[in-house]
């Protein structure tokens, strides 16, 4: 996507030049137009685009925390992959996705995010805080792992940030289940 716009810029360069043009204001156009398409690539549009995450999207969505992994700050999703929610104990998921539980949702989904951008080679061993508020144990002694979840798929690089997809669902420390609907 990026190549065909930067193609698309070009050729508009060199159209306006070759039809006698001057008009800088008119190519820097094209080129703001680009920058802006790079910028939306965000965390929630690099998920929505990996079919692995199609779960952690419809959490997002009944979470309402689109708007805030969409938007400008930086952070490292620790993504749980489908296959991640479908381990989770029989009829939980479904649980989570209830209007009346969107406060635990929210709860475990903040859970599985940092602030910063932080990729897989720059990973630091050791306890990072979590948006949730609890700590979040991070290992790199054999591929990285958190909280002893094997991160399977590294570096999904977003504008406003990184998605590492994990092989389970974590739930914070302080999680009560039983307060489920």
């Amino acid at each position: 996507m990026k190549k065909l716009l930067v193609a698309l810029a070009i050729s508009a360069s060199m159209i306006l030049t070759a039809c006698g043009s001057s008009n800088e204001a008119e190519v820097a156009e094209v080129e703001d137009t680009t920058e802006i398409v790079e910028e939306t690539n965000s965390l929630v549009d690099v998920a929505l685009a990996d079919p692995a995450l199609s779960t952690l999207v419809v959490a997002l969505q009944a979470a309402d925390l689109v708007d805030t992994l969409a938007g400008n700050d930086q952070f490292t999703v620790f993504a749980p992959s489908d296959e991640a929610f479908a381990a989770l104990p029989e009829g939980l998921l479904d649980q989570l996705l209830l209007p009346e539980n969107v406060d635990v949702l929210v709860q475990i989904l903040t859970y599985h995010v940092v602030q910063g951008g932080v990729f897989s080679v720059d990973v630091v061993p050791g306890e990072v805080a979590t948006v949730e508020g609890s700590l979040l144990n991070l290992d790199t002694k054999s591929g990285v792992t958190v909280n002893g979840a094997n991160v399977i798929f590294a570096d999904l690089e977003a504008s406003n940030g990184v998605i590492h997809i994990i092989d389970q669902v974590l739930l914070p420390p302080n999680l009560d289940l039983s307060t489920l609907k």
